[in-house]
């Protein structure tokens, strides 16, 4: 068994599902814990990074004798941090902040580093560096700004590392953390979703909800239709999935998943017209926190009307592990944007909230789907927000600039469809800018709207690249977009990754 710190990192959850395909089991615990953990005779320690600083006062930290113990330790970024300060090293504030990729070059030979090469890619989160080393340490790597970017004292078995090995960025990342499965004593063998863990699924979604009835939040993404089905199979006609229109939704959603639902899987679907309602709550609001707090409590209050007419005990949503973290879904990790299917429900609800694919990650619901016997028409859908178009728009919501965007948003899609690259794109979209710039049509000038679009590539949702495009395509794409729609006169694409930005704009 691993023994997973958890200092608040954004990817603590994504390092166990790492170690766990490697074939080792896992607990995840807070610092506070740790002591009372090491009861059960760890093979090894990961300590995860973190937003905090070591040498903040009141910053997460465990006790130094920890690392007298003889247990194998990987300290990662912050956890490095942290191992240096607490064994006799020194850590400062870095010169230049790290977000994204870097180059880093293994110095010395370490088991760590077996089977992975002399210099590779490597993903760095962080604002504090490593200056000093404690004595019996040495230096395994560096890149071209952090002298110690990967340090060890062989003979403790302690490591520590400032990049992440657990995001798919890093070359030779899960190699790293192979390395020190076999350093801590574990034979490794790589495990993911099979049937059996699926059909585990199954039977603990009706052991926990029984003969009771049931609700779920259908958008026709990928997460809220694999938690459908799943809990279709487990409760069958006690289930009743409401997808509420609220006007916020991608171009022939509403008959698309009508088609799907209704007519194929025999599902109780329930279509509530609330688009009135939405935009009435939204109001003038422009700061993207509001929208998505406005947008769950008007979700939460017409599921809860529904609710009550069918007399339904259990809420289901599709709220994955991604969300969760992006909400600040872990004691020491910071708020990056409220989740309406997380940041925005009240505190009181009279539904008892289920979430079934809480701890999966985007490509690993797509394999549970897949399994379920989803078409690959839902499970390979883009991933949308669940506040919908309400924050692809930037400032406030009216009903010409969601038709704007819906249409521009159509015309993005069918291009990238037709060149044969929506399986290769994690998720491709519109943005409407709010952004007003001049522009000539005939003689006449113009002035009027800016679209943005945005294209990445991705595994699991945690990091992202932008999508390399071919400008033929972007070219249609643009040239489209402005003789089709007349209130827009600039198309925009954005190449900026994940992080430091996030997937959507808001």
């Amino acid at each position: 068994m691993i023994l997973i710190v958890d200092f608040g990192a954004q990817t603590t959850h994504l390092i166990g599902r790492r170690v766990l395909e490697l074939g080792a089991k896992v607990v995840i615990i807070p610092p506070n814990d740790l002591e009372k953990a090491l009861k059960q005779k760890p093979k090894g320690i990961i300590l995860s990074g973190g937003p905090a600083s070591v040498y903040e006062k009141g910053s997460p930290s465990i006790p130094s004798s920890i690392f007298t113990l003889g247990i194998p330790m990987l300290g990662i970024c912050y956890g490095e941090q942290l191992m240096m300060k607490n064994t006799g090293g020194k850590v400062m504030q870095g010169k230049k902040t790290e977000y994204g990729p870097a180059k880093i070059t293994i110095r010395k030979n370490s088991p760590l580093f077996k089977n992975t090469a002399t210099a590779f890619t490597v993903w760095m989160s962080h604002g504090d560096e490593v200056v000093k080393i404690p004595k019996n340490f040495t230096r395994l790597a560096t890149t071209e700004t952090i002298p110690y970017a990967a340090v060890a004292d062989e003979r403790k078995k302690l490591y520590g590392i400032q990049f992440h090995p657990e995001l798919v960025h890093t070359q030779f990342g899960e190699q790293v953390l192979k390395n020190f499965l076999t350093i801590s004593g574990l034979k490794v063998k790589k495990q993911g979703i099979n049937r059996s863990s699926v059909e585990n699924m199954i039977r603990d979604v009706k052991d926990s909800l029984g003969n009771n009835k049931v609700i779920v939040a259908l958008s026709g993404g990928v997460d809220s239709s694999v938690a459908a089905l799943l809990v279709h199979k487990a409760v069958g006609r006690n289930l009743t999935a409401i997808y509420i229109d609220s006007g916020l939704m991608r171009y022939g959603e509403t008959k698309t998943l009508e088609k799907i639902f209704k007519k194929h899987y025999r599902m109780k679907v329930l279509v509530v017209n609330a688009r009135k309602d939405f935009l009435k709550a939204l109001g003038n609001a422009s700061d993207p926190e509001k929208k998505r707090k406005a947008i769950g409590k008007m979700f939460i209050k017409v599921f809860e009307k529904e609710a009550k007419k069918l007399k339904a005990m259990y809420f289901v949503q599709g709220t994955i592990y991604p969300d969760v973290i992006e909400s600040a879904g872990s004691k020491h990790s910071k708020n990056i944007k409220s989740h309406h299917n997380v940041g925005g429900l009240p505190e009181k609800m009279n539904l008892t909230l289920v979430e079934p694919l809480r701890n999966f990650y985007k490509d690993e619901v797509r394999k549970i789907g897949k399994i379920l016997g989803l078409p690959d028409e839902i499970t390979q859908r883009q991933p949308f927000p669940g506040p919908g178009l309400a924050v692809r728009i930037i400032g406030a919501v009216t009903e010409q600039k969601l038709d704007i965007l819906r249409r521009a948003d159509h015309i993005f899609t069918e291009e990238v469809r037709k060149a044969r690259l929506d399986r290769s794109i994690w998720q491709f979209f519109a943005v409407h800018t709010g952004v007003l710039t001049t522009g000539v049509r005939g003689d006449n000038r113009a002035y009027g709207e800016t679209i943005a679009l945005r294209a990445l590539v991705a595994k699991d949702a945690m990091s992202a690249h932008w999508a390399d495009l071919p400008y033929k395509l972007l070219n249609t794409v643009s040239n489209r977009i402005v003789n089709e729609i007349r209130e827009v006169n600039r198309v925009l694409y954005d190449i900026t990754n994940k992080p430091p930005a996030t997937m959507e704009w808001e």
